[in-house]
């Protein structure tokens, strides 16, 4: 089995230890919030009565909230979040926005090859509005829309990289550019880079936890009210009344309609429960670049960046100069448990600084000031699924798999659209009707993510080769995938 130019390229030992000496385990963008990150909120206390709660303060409520409001102005919306806005995984991803609805286009293809047209076309409305909501709803999280550019670093993913250009070109994209070694150097000068593909149109990065920020004050703005610290601990729905309960430990609200937007926590239907794992995400940040550094390394164009092996690693800079750098590493725990002890794993910050080393040589010497974790929900399909419960009374979004900063936003729409019954292009789409598959219980999930794991790992040892358990995986539609 062969190596991986990270192992060919290692730096010393000492590289890294310098790099992580001083590095705080923190959440970088929340510290960045200043006196927002601050800010809290009341706990749900007593008995409330709303027409829509929403179950749930990241991405996904917020924007379900804001659109609620935006929809129907009069609309009493209540928001139930059982920490505070924005704190797990809106709050701390890696701040890429991507236009696809199904986390990349070969896995729309794969899936839903007859609506990928509308899926696309949707993906990139869907994106226009987020980089529009900025002005119309004058909010501010750092929304940059500089395309993506994925790079090759072993010969085998330059022929993915061609093929994928020659893909585009038969479709009329004339956004997708092929860059060879030296313009895609030009771009982003990395020894390791041997060709890339340049995608101009169809992402963007941005603040994640002022995103977050923005939408709550937006959201309370518009006259939905927000409680945190308040754990749901049921749902109910008696049949007699039509009404849907939202109970925490310290009261209730008895709503209309409900929306569960509780990403990676176990689902309050009992349907949900198998349809996610959870799978720990690590990430560095850098202090800011000298302007030294920042000239040995060009980045110009600032676009969010990503390697193409199986476990890959995605970086992006900041406005403040510095540059975050995560993935690699994906680790599930026995028995989906989410424990913030997780968080901090020693392991995976060594490699990601030892790989940042080999991407960056010229940056040796420079410092990691945070470093995190982060757990997301992962789907057998790689992008959300949506559907409702409960006599049409709760709607729902989850297993968006490390791609949901924009399709959040698409979500919020759908679980209004499902609520209301409406028969649109959102509401028909295969892609929103069906249900995919569910992991399987214990103690077979872990077996089989682990082996699925394993073998992605091979598959990058042996120039791309998937083994037989993954081209099993690639025909059943299942996956596992950060």
């Amino acid at each position: 089995m062969g190596t991986t130019v990270f192992e060919r390229r290692r730096p010393p030992a000492s590289v890294i230890e310098h790099s992580l000496a001083g590095s705080e385990h923190r959440v970088f963008w929340l510290d960045d919030l200043g006196a927002e990150a601050g800010r809290s909120r009341p706990a749900l206390t007593g008995e409330h009565v709303a027409q829509l709660v929403v179950v749930g303060g990241g991405y996904t409520g917020l924007w379900t909230a804001v659109l609620a409001k935006r929809r129907n102005p009069d609309a009493h919306v209540v928001l139930v979040e059982a920490k505070s806005v924005g704190w797990a995984a809106s709050g701390r991803n890696g701040g890429f926005c991507e236009a696809s609805l199904t986390h990349g286009r070969e896995n729309g293809t794969s899936r839903w090859p007859e609506e990928m047209p509308t899926l696309e076309r949707l993906g990139y409305e869907n994106l226009d509005a987020i980089e529009a909501a900025e002005a119309e709803l004058g909010m501010d999280f750092e929304f940059e829309r500089n395309g993506a550019l994925g790079v090759a670093v072993e010969p085998h993913q330059v022929d993915w990289i061609e093929e994928e250009v020659a893909e585009a070109a038969a479709r009329g994209d004339d956004g997708v550019r092929f860059l060879d070694q030296d313009q895609v150097r030009a771009e982003v000068d990395s020894p390791t880079y041997l060709a890339g593909v340049w995608d101009t149109r169809g992402s963007a990065i941005l603040h994640p936890a002022k995103l977050a920020a923005e939408l709550a004050r937006v959201a309370e703005e518009l006259g939905v009210e927000i409680f945190e610290q308040s754990r749901v601990r049921r749902i109910e729905t008696p049949g007699s009344t039509g009404a849907v309960t939202v109970v925490t430990d310290g009261g209730r609200v008895i709503a209309q309609r409900a929306v569960l937007a509780t990403n990676v926590f176990p689902s309050l239907l009992k349907r949900n429960r198998l349809m996610t794992v959870p799978v720990y995400d690590y990430v560095l940040m850098t202090e800011p670049l000298t302007a030294e550094q920042q000239a040995s390394i060009g980045w110009a164009n600032r676009q969010g960046l990503g390697d193409l092996a199986n476990q890959f690693h995605y970086y992006r800079p900041t406005r403040d100069g510095r540059i975050l750098f995560g993935g690699y590493d994906a680790v599930y725990h026995y028995g989906r448990r989410i424990l913030e002890r997780y968080e901090d794993r020693a392991e995976s910050y060594e490699r990601l600084a030892s790989h940042f080393f080999t991407t960056f040589p010229q940056l040796e010497g420079l410092r990691f000031s945070h470093r995190w974790g982060g757990v997301i929900d992962t789907s057998t399909r790689f992008a959300a699924f949506y559907g409702t419960a409960r006599d049409n009374r709760v709607a729902y979004a989850a297993g968006f798999t490390g791609l949901g900063v924009a399709a959040a936003r698409f979500a919020g729409e759908v679980v209004l659209d499902l609520l209301e019954q409406r028969d649109n292009e959102r509401t028909r789409l295969r892609m929103v009707r069906e249900r995919p598959l569910p992991f399987p219980p214990e103690p077979i999930a872990a077996m089989g993510i682990n082996a699925t794991r394993w073998s992605l790992d091979r598959a990058d040892h042996t120039r791309g080769r998937r083994n037989m358990l993954l081209k099993t995986l690639d025909a059943l539609g299942l996956g596992f995938d950060s």
